[in-house]
């Protein structure tokens, strides 16, 4: 085995506690959360003297930070819009049953999220959901269970629904067709398991099914359904619609960069003579790009050391192959619910190729998501919003759908997979 420096240990220390934070959501005592405790780690590297700001530099994958920036920008300039607000208020409006209106619920963000960003479907969609269970006198415990995990299983069907993805797709130059083929089925019918685990499983997690579960709203908090809503715009949210058509044509017909046509769809929506850009820009996740960025230095700083490629050698020789597809899922539902999925697949992306790994990294990373309230940033949001308007979902509530509906969307994903590949 070869010697490692004091500054290869130096990088094993950063970048442990950097994972560290990682798992906990920060660092104790410090006032830094997920992206902070990358930055800081970046930081580290650099002035560890392992790499040069250069290198450090080098490191970000540029495409994949450019992708997913702009498709903030078109997520912004869609709810800014009012289009994601009057969507939901279009289907509150059918003369729909409780178990019909659910169903719809959970087809139109499962459909969103595969184009657009899950989390803020979830911000969009959350305050309309609780008044419309308000107005209807409705648990709307299920109802925001339903949106959580529909968003997070939508958005794996495409290579842009969601920020691992973009990664995935940009890292491993998967056709985005290609993709969509394969994943598709899979999500289209995890989307009918979770409606039907809501509707003949518990669907009121903890109470009678129908009995309303409406607190008084957190006099501290303003209400979420109460804060300003923009109102719908025909004109930009037709606006937002067609780059977005746009850029699903360019990615699927052309051969054309996807970051490049992304940044010039985001380009010409930034041209408005109503939407100022401060206030799209304003929209934009910018901790989530410090974070993608501290990452990408931080992992390649360590895969300089040797000691990944030494572990996963090691992990071979124990009969623990990332290639095998039973052992990446295993390997990326753990990581997903330990890390958070993004982090996950930065620690994996490394050891694999082919499709088939890219195809299964991406679509078992994401549905891994709803094992856990903390799995997913579009979970936190949904139930952060519902707290705000009165209406309590704790991780127990949330374990009772979450759990059985990934292992059983993660048993059809691996199942459909198995299929695939003998077919």
């Amino acid at each position: 085995m070869p010697s490692h420096s004091l500054t290869d240990w130096g990088v094993v220390a950063i970048f442990s506690t950097v994972y560290l934070g990682m798992i906990l959501g920060g660092l104790p005592r410090l006032k830094l959360d997920r992206s902070g405790v990358a930055l800081l780690g970046a930081i580290g590297v650099v002035g560890l003297g392992d790499m040069s700001v250069a290198q450090a530099a080098q490191a970000v994958d540029l495409p994949t930070v450019l992708l997913l920036f702009s498709f903030m920008v078109v997520s912004a300039q869609m709810r800014l819009g009012g289009f994601y607000t009057w969507v939901t208020q279009r289907v509150a409006a059918w003369p729909l049953g409780r178990h019909a209106l659910l169903g719809a619920l959970i087809a139109v963000a499962g459909v969103l999220s595969a184009v657009f960003s899950n989390d803020i479907i979830c911000l969009a969609m959350t305050p309309v959901v609780v008044q419309l269970c308000r107005q209807r006198q409705l648990d709307p415990v299920p109802f925001l269970l339903g949106l959580a995990c529909a968003a997070n299983i939508g958005s794996a069907a495409t290579l842009i629904g969601n920020p691992q993805n973009m990664l995935i797709g940009s890292v491993m130059q998967l056709p985005f067709g290609g993709y969509v083929r394969h994943a598709w089925v899979p999500v289209g019918l995890s989307l009918l398991l979770l409606w039907a685990w809501l509707v003949w499983g518990p669907a009121a997690p903890g109470r009678q099914a129908g009995a309303p579960h409406i607190d008084a709203p957190d006099p501290w908090v303003p209400a979420a359904a109460t804060l300003p809503v923009p109102a719908f715009d025909v004109w930009q949210s037709a606006k937002g619609l067609l780059v977005a058509l746009a850029l699903m044509v360019v990615f699927v017909f052309t051969p054309w960069p996807r970051e490049v046509a992304a940044l010039v769809g985001a380009g010409l929506l930034l041209l408005s003579r109503k939407l100022h850009s401060s206030h799209v820009m304003g929209l934009v996740d910018w901790p989530l790009l410090v974070l993608f960025m501290g990452l990408f230095v931080v992992n390649q700083a360590f895969e300089s050391t040797g000691l990944a490629a030494q572990a996963v050698a090691w992990l071979a020789a124990q009969g623990v192959h990332l290639a095998d597809p039973g052992m990446l899922l295993v390997a990326t539902l753990g990581l997903s619910n330990l890390v958070s999925n993004v982090p996950a697949v930065m620690l994996l992306l490394p050891h694999l190729q082919g499709f088939q790994a890219g195809l299964t990294l991406a679509l078992v990373s994401t549905l891994a998501g709803n094992l856990l309230l903390v799995g997913s940033i579009a979970n936190l949001i949904v139930v952060d919003l519902a707290r705000q308007s009165g209406v309590t979902i704790d991780w127990r509530m949330h374990a009772r759908v979450g759990v059985p509906v990934t292992l059983l969307t993660l048993a059809l994903v691996w199942a459909w997979l198995r299929w695939a590949t003998l077919g």
